[in-house]
Formats: structure tokens, sequence, C-alpha cells
């Protein structure tokens, strides 16, 4: 079987490769490293021939503003249907968002986007799974919700279920070696936690010393609950201090 990562280098799509690898398979890794533009398409179909499977984990955000977020976005994930349709690629593993369809979102342009992109991926002949995630353990110093300082880490006060990148890099790597079909499988963390608490602990782990200060998020709802998995996610360790327990403090 042959594999391909899309966003290879990410954060989500750098663990998928070495697991992939650690199962004895050598990927087709799909990055802009390896000359390939998701925006445009250059070089995808070339990067996708003979390939069985597709796991894309990229985020193609805009280079620069000439594009904007959401075209970025759809033109990416519209490119790799394409792309996988043109290659004859058998199963499409798609990775998104958890929640991404709820209303309260809807002026939300980040959210709008991906959502954007489970559409286009739905609306695809290419028999697709797309597995959707809650916030990662490493979303705890995303500059989207954290803004470091040289006194202090600011922090909006976002209430998530956090997950670990590395246990949803399993997920992608387990629908790829499954049976292809169209189906979601959503994905999320033992614990509900503040983005405030998480960002704290990281810190602490790492030896950084500047306080952490609240600040209100720009969306009131990603502070009451709207982030929490659905009662059907699959829930999947570490918990947050067995995670901890993992980051690397050398650097």
């Amino acid at each position: 079987m042959k594999i391909a990562v899309i966003g290879a280098t990410g954060t989500a799509g750098s663990r998928t490769v070495a697991k992939l690898k650690d199962r004895g398979i050598s990927p087709v890794e799909v990055s802009r490293a390896t000359g390939v533009d998701l925006i445009t398409g250059e070089g995808l179909r070339e990067a996708l021939e003979g390939v069985d499977v597709a796991i894309d984990a990229s985020n193609a955000f805009p280079p620069d503003e000439t594009v904007g977020l959401h075209e970025a976005l759809t033109s990416a994930t519209r490119n790799v249907v394409e792309a996988c349709a043109a290659q004859q690629v058998g199963h499409l593993v798609f990775l998104s968002i958890s929640g991404v369809d709820n209303p309260v979102f809807d002026d939300f342009p980040y959210y709008l986007a991906k959502r954007a992109q489970d559409e286009i991926v739905a609306a695809s002949d290419v028999p697709s799974t797309v597995v959707k995630s809650t916030q990662w353990h490493e979303f705890a110093t995303n500059p989207s919700a954290t803004t470091f300082e040289d006194d202090e880490v600011r922090v909006e006060d976002w209430l998530v279920q956090p997950v670990a990148a590395d246990a949803v890099a399993d997920v992608l790597v387990e629908a790829a070696l499954g049976r292809a079909g169209t189906a979601t499988r959503t994905v999320t963390g033992p614990e509900v936690v503040r983005l405030p608490e998480l960002t704290t602990k990281l810190l602490n782990r790492l030896g950084d010393a500047r306080p952490v200060r609240v600040t209100a998020p720009a969306l009131p709802a990603l502070s009451e609950g709207v982030l929490l998995a659905p009662d059907n996610a699959t829930v999947l360790g570490p918990d947050v201090d067995a995670w901890l327990h993992t980051v690397d403090t050398s650097s």
C-alpha cells in the first residue's frame, strides 16, 4: 500500500509520517518542502501518482496578503480532492476540527473556512474518512489564542477538551490502513481544562516563569463550552499531566 501524507511537516503530519515509518511504511511526504503548493495545486497531482491512500493533515494558510484565508484553505482542499480523483486514489483521510458546523461560528472566519473544507470533501466522489479533533494539547502556545510578551503571556479564556497530537496521528494512520469508505469520526481528550491553565502548566514544565494573564476571547462562546467534544466522540489519552511528561524540555 502506498500512502501519501499531505502537510507532512506540520504538527499532525510530521507525527503521522513518523508513525507510518514505525510500521515499516515509507510514505510520500507532500509539503512545500517537497515542491508542492496546495493552494495553487502545483506539483500535487504528480506527488499522488500511484498513491492508494492520501492522509490530508495540512493547514494551508495563505503565504501572503494576496490570498485570503478562506480562499487558501478551500483552494487547497479542492485541489486535494481533484488530484485524488485524477490519480484514482482509493481513500482520502481528512483531518478536520470538531464543532466547525456549530452556528455559533458563523462569523468566525477560520472555522467557516474549515467548515467549507468539510463540505468540499463530502461532495467529492473520493471515498473519505473525516477525522474531527478537538484542540490539541499543543494548542497551549497557539498564537490564535496566546500572545507571548517579554514580561507576560496573555491567554484567551477558552474552555477546551484537549487531545494529544500524537493520539490524533495514531487515528489517522489507523484510518488509512483500514477499509475505505465514507465515514466521520470525532476524537477528543479525557480532560476539560481552561486554556490559561493548560498554558501555565506547559510554561512551568518548560521552566518559563512568565506569568499568564487571562483575557476574554473574541467570541464569548469559546469560554462557555462550545469547543467541548460531542457525546459520540472517542476519548483518547493521555490526560494533560501525562502529556506534559512527554514534552521535550531540552531546548
